[in-house]
């Protein structure tokens, strides 16, 4: 039996998520994450379940793109009728988005940064990495803001999209990534400046910036492309045991 590439990239999704549970475990037993062999084998396996997480979504992508081709031509639609569906893809992040935009980077403050203002406390560790927090205070911001298209890292987010970070480790969509984080926006500059200047997460990351050293950065560009979301769109929901 051959299973779709879009099913190994869901078993995936699991064993990386069953591996992270594991090294939570371990660490709450008191192993030293920085020395441990066995827990420096493991990060190199969760790094090279995550390389092959990305190439399998390759692999989908171009196997949606072929199916929708094949489709598109036998289905016996209207131009008309074909027009409406690429607005709804265009709209659902499944397509390229072009456009103006930005771009926000987010990284961690250096392990010895101090205090950057006289009379503040010195940083706990938490001060100095980014959090889940920060992450999706952007990402709001940048929504609120009107833009047309997201992306996180390398990957378009939809509407079932979820930002996750164990760690300073951030997950998404079965994949892992370091910091530093950027998130890029297409959509009316202006805006999406007002929109991260007067969120209120924002404003208390900002503080945290100025005050030990947390990375902020945001670039504009006249033009950009966000690519479309080449995951599987199935919607699942949990069902009570009888």
């Amino acid at each position: 039996m051959h299973l779709r590439p879009a099913r190994l990239a869901a078993i995936g999704v699991f064993a990386l998520a069953g591996l992270i549970f594991w090294v939570s475990f371990n660490t709450a037993q008191g192993t030293n994450l920085r020395s441990d062999s066995s827990m420096l084998r493991l990060s190199d396996l969760i790094q090279e379940r995550s390389r092959q997480n990305a190439e399998l979504d390759s692999q989908a992508a171009s196997l949606h793109r072929q199916v929708d081709n094949l489709a598109r031509r036998d289905d016996g639609s209207t131009k008309g009728q074909d027009r409406e569906l690429s607005d709804l893809e265009k709209g659902a992040g499944l397509t390229q988005q072009k456009g103006e935009g930005l771009t926000v980077t987010l990284d961690d403050a250096p392990t010895n940064a101090t205090a950057k203002v006289p009379g503040l406390p010195e940083p706990e560790p938490n001060d100095l990495v980014i959090h889940q927090q920060d992450l999706q205070a952007v990402v709001n911001a940048l929504w609120k803001g009107g833009a047309k298209g997201i992306k996180v890292m390398d990957q378009r987010l939809i509407s079932t999209s979820a930002v996750r970070c164990v760690g300073n480790t951030l997950i998404l969509q079965g994949r892992v990534y370091s910091p530093p984080y950027t998130v890029s926006a297409v959509g009316d500059r202006d805006a999406l400046q007002q929109a991260l200047r007067s969120a209120p997460a924002i404003q208390n990351y900002l503080e945290y910036v100025d005050a030990y050293g947390l990375g902020w950065k945001v670039d504009e560009h006249k033009a950009m492309t966000l690519p479309g979301y080449s995951g599987t769109v199935d919607l699942q929901q949990a069902r009570p045991v009888d």
